[in-house]
């Protein structure tokens, strides 16, 4: 009986096991210079995203990218994603498209993020999306979903993704909500053209997590930071566990980046990652 039983509680306590083993914690990371590596992964962060325009833009030289690529290689944040993917003054939208120069810059800066190992680029850009004075937008949306589409296709030659942010209307006035970046995203129809939700302008939009619930396996990739002043959490104790309940909600395995201001990182890092943190394990239920 005794050993029945012993039997029986080591099955239990394997499945159980198991079980939360396949619902890990998101990894947090944080947006900024790998020049911040070591004091962000002493921070407890385990991913860094950079910008393309510093690391993988066609305007650095081939010596200055493999300068940057050393100094990659011996980060201890891995540097698997990059934002600030189109300038601004290369249009998205509108009469001012060139969709060669685009194409052309988008293979470029594939080519190389394949190279650096980045598998994820996210597009904000909000000048460069933004939609023209007097522009139908309709028609203007349908352009962008067929240049978005030959775009995804360019990143999946690299072995790359492109995944879109919803902004606020502050910063732009296309895709201002994850509700629409869904929209855009189920438009193009390609695996290699998803979303980034990025919680910090949910907030400026008062959208809720439902959004996130419904975006389901296109959702990919999130930023955050505290509704006001875009703080590092907290900072006014923002509340992220409904969000975050919804990640969890849909199985997400992405990555979590804080994109905030920071006044003093070296003071700031570590609780807001302990913050972060322990909203995240009660959203999962890990106490």
């Amino acid at each position: 009986m005794k050993t029945w039983l012993l039997l029986l509680f080591s099955v239990f306590s394997g499945s159980f096991l198991q079980s939360n083993a396949q619902t890990p914690l998101p990894a947090i990371g944080i947006c900024t210079s790998f020049s911040n590596d070591s004091l962000a992964a002493g921070s407890g962060f385990t991913f860094l995203e950079e910008t393309v325009r510093k690391i993988l833009s066609p305007s650095l030289s081939e010596v200055q990218f493999r300068e940057q690529l050393h100094a990659l290689r011996g980060s201890r944040c891995k540097v698997q994603s990059c934002n600030v993917f189109i300038p601004g003054y290369m249009k998205l939208t509108g009469n001012e498209v060139n969709e060669t120069r685009i194409l052309g810059y988008v293979d470029s800066v594939m080519q190389r993020a394949q190279i650096a190992g980045v598998k994820l680029i996210v597009l904000g850009s909000g000048e460069a999306r933004k939609i023209p004075e007097g522009a139908d937008r309709k028609q203007v949306t349908e352009q962008f979903i067929l240049l978005g589409r030959k775009m995804a296709a360019i990143a999946a030659k690299y072995d790359c993704v492109i995944a879109m942010e919803n902004l606020n209307k502050s910063e732009t006035n296309f895709v201002n909500t994850l509700a629409e970046a869904c929209e855009i995203a189920t438009a193009i129809h390609h695996p290699n053209f998803r979303i980034t939700a990025d919680i910090y302008h949910m907030l400026r939009e008062n959208e809720s997590a439902a959004s996130i619930e419904k975006a389901g396996n296109l959702l990919i990739h999130c930023h955050i930071a505290e509704r006001e002043n875009r703080a590092a959490p907290g900072v006014a104790k923002q509340d992220f566990k409904p969000y975050f309940a919804a990640l969890h909600k849909i199985g997400f395995k992405g990555h979590i980046m804080m994109e905030c201001r920071w006044d003093d990182p070296s003071r700031q890092y570590k609780p807001a990652f302990d913050y972060l943190q322990q909203q995240l394990k009660e959203a999962w239920g890990i106490l």
